[in-house]
């Protein structure tokens, strides 16, 4: 098994918009200002973006902000892994599946995982979709948080993903990713996002948070803090599995089984595991599983694998000794979730 040496998505509590992942800061972040609620452009994908007239359509992104102080190692292998389900396990076609990354930015720069990019292939998701469609949205990269200034959220923190120039461009807050792929979604359409990053919980603002125990008892929690904000869909359903809450980091599976060859995140690894283990499992069941699987690998020491320098002794700090984190269900709309079969 390769060494897996960086801790999958260790990130920074944003709370001034000036400070960035590393250590000692970095520059300011104006743009983060453009990805406010009513700022999204509408302007057409890149041409060269595949052309999906069929019933399933995904996305995947994989970040691994190369040549940085804070770059990671198992994103590409998670989009691999990730297209490798969909195709063999869900029937989605090759054709039908985006993919943005670095390795594919260098020959095509319209798959680079930048901000615009990463916009772009969000609309290209969902334009168009009607009753019968299934989209599956999946990010693996650095999460954060940032300050609410609006006051929709129930903790006081907007979360975000990094596109690959964040730094210059602009995180995209959970407000925009939200108007951008939920709010669309028409009468029998579905989407679900599998986010691997640190603060993903309620990385699509969706309005319900289903809290789970670990004796298997569950209730569904009302997250709009403000009814006045429309944050469902259009009709359709809106399903995120992430790979912890709000306040949790996220991994690598350093920890796990040596039959995964190369590092892949955490909470990517339990859900495919989970997914291939029961096929037609419940979301119950499989929110359940995922925990599980990354408690036992955390356990081991997943999370405990640290950096040597600055870098090693930031990851320390971020990440207490014992932590594990919990993958997250969240959903446009409430159902039984050990009744509700969980397909894509």
């Amino acid at each position: 098994m390769g060494q897996h040496e960086c801790c999958h998505r260790t990130t920074r509590v944003d709370r001034r918009g000036g400070r960035d992942l590393r250590e000692g800061g970095g520059a300011g972040l104006g743009a983060d200002a453009a990805s406010s609620v009513g700022s999204v452009r509408r302007e057409a994908p890149p041409a060269g973006y595949p052309f999906a007239p069929g019933r399933k359509r995904a996305l995947l992104v994989g970040v691994s902000y190369r040549g940085t102080s804070y770059e990671l190692q198992g994103t590409v292998n998670d989009v691999d892994c990730m297209r490798r389900l969909l195709c063999d396990s869900f029937g989605f076609p090759g054709e039908s599946i985006l993919v943005l990354t670095e390795d594919l930015g260098d020959a095509d720069p319209s798959r680079l995982p930048t901000r615009a990019n990463l916009a772009a292939a969000m609309r290209w998701l969902v334009e168009g979709c009607d009753a019968g469609d299934s989209l599956v949205f999946h990010f693996s990269g650095h999460g954060v948080q940032k300050l609410d200034v609006t006051g929709d959220e129930v903790d006081g923190y907007n979360e975000a993903l990094c596109p690959l120039d964040f730094e210059r461009s602009g995180k995209i807050l959970d407000d925009e990713i939200n108007e951008t792929i939920v709010r669309p979604l028409g009468p029998g359409v579905k989407l679900h996002a599998i986010v691997d990053t640190c603060h993903s919980g309620s990385i699509l603002d969706l309005p319900f948070l289903c809290r789970l125990s670990r004796t298997g008892y569950w209730q569904w929690e009302n997250y709009s803090r403000r009814p006045d904000l429309t944050k469902g869909t259009s009709g359709g359903i809106a399903i995120s599995i992430s790979g912890c809450s709000d306040d949790q980091k996220s991994a690598d599976s350093s920890g796990f089984s040596s039959e995964q060859a190369a590092a892949i995140g955490a909470m990517t690894y339990s859900f495919i595991k989970a997914v291939e283990s029961e096929p037609g499992t419940t979301y119950g069941r499989l929110l359940s599983a995922m925990r599980a699987t990354i408690g036992e690998g955390q356990g081991g020491g997943g999370v405990g694998r640290l950096l040597p320098g600055r870098l090693g002794s930031f990851v320390r700090k971020m990440i207490p000794s014992g932590s594990v984190q919990e993958p997250q269900l969240c959903s446009s709309e409430v159902f039984d979730i050990y009744k509700k079969p969980f397909l894509l």
